[in-house]
């Protein structure tokens, strides 16, 4: 049983190996491979590579998950610019947004596939995840920013802009949920007050900011273009039918409850602990102020 263990965990390797490869030689063969992340990236597959041929004591999954995972990492953020850049062509970017989405699933799918002991937050850590949650997130946000201002989306595939707002927003509420404390006391373990209460509320960086204020702009969208419903969401993954990545799968979402409290907590933060950093609230006030004067 071990052994059939062991030759499930190398073959996955391999697969993902294989995966990771074309997508470099698809960019190279583009004449794009002098780009930074596409050069880091094939440093790191050749790690990646020489692992997967180490004694098992040695390749260990989270060595190995971790490893593809910056490669991953690299290479989409490559691909996500290159979308962003063309400003994401209508003819081909639905399709290639799912497939960064689907990519950027890969980690968390292969833990599932490989360990049934083992969660990805244990083999990833917490800055791997929270940065596939984020990146996932981001790339929705910056895709329906763009598909809202075209008519046949807001017309013909309106189903599908709410489905992707939704798919955006749950990747950041998660993403902003990895480090945020249990713990009502914790302020007392600092001397600096405002650096408490940002830690408190799992605020480590810029982009947990970010991910606020593009949570309520999602919500704020669904509600001008989608309708004022709670939506369920599907997952764009094909292989989601097993074991979806998404600890939120399948949960209703209110996007004005959300969006008032995601953008209340970017408020206070930015105007409470972040005061003397020049983050502008105007757009998260002018929200808030539509979703208070929405009819119940």
């Amino acid at each position: 049983m071990a052994e059939s263990g062991v030759d499930v965990f190398a073959e996955l390797q391999q697969q993902r190996l294989v995966g990771l490869r074309t997508r470099l030689q698809r960019w190279r063969r583009g004449g794009r491979a002098d780009d930074a992340f596409l050069i880091r990236a094939s440093a790191t597959l050749e790690c990646l590579t020489d692992l997967s041929k180490e004694p098992r004591e040695n390749n260990t999954l989270p060595k190995f998950v971790q490893l593809y995972t910056q490669t991953v990492l690299d290479i989409t953020y490559f691909e996500e610019n290159q979308l962003v850049d063309e400003d994401f062509p209508e003819e081909s970017s639905l399709q290639k947004v799912q497939e960064l989405i689907n990519v950027l699933s890969e980690p968390e799918l292969l833990v599932s596939e490989t360990s049934t002991s083992q969660e990805p937050l244990s083999v990833l850590g917490t800055e791997l995840l929270e940065c596939l949650y984020w990146r996932r997130g981001a790339l929705l946000y910056m895709f329906c920013h763009t598909i809202k201002g075209r008519k046949e989306w807001l017309t013909e595939k309106i189903d599908m802009l709410k489905k992707f707002l939704n798919e955006g927003i749950h990747y950041l509420v998660t993403m902003l949920g990895f480090r945020c404390s249990d713990n009502s006391d914790e302020e007392f373990l600092f001397e600096d007050v405002d650096t408490a209460r940002l830690i408190h509320e799992g605020i480590y960086s810029d982009t947990h900011l970010l991910a606020m204020m593009y949570c309520g702009e999602m919500c704020y969208w669904g509600l001008k273009y989608c309708g004022k419903g709670k939506e369920q969401i599907q997952s764009t993954d094909p292989k989601s039918n097993g074991k979806p990545p998404s600890i939120l799968y399948g949960r209703d979402l209110d996007f004005r409850e959300t969006g008032e409290r995601m953008l209340q907590k970017y408020i206070t933060v930015c105007e409470g602990p972040l005061r003397l950093h020049d983050w502008d609230t105007k757009n998260a006030k002018r929200i808030l102020d539509y979703f208070q004067h929405l009819s119940a």
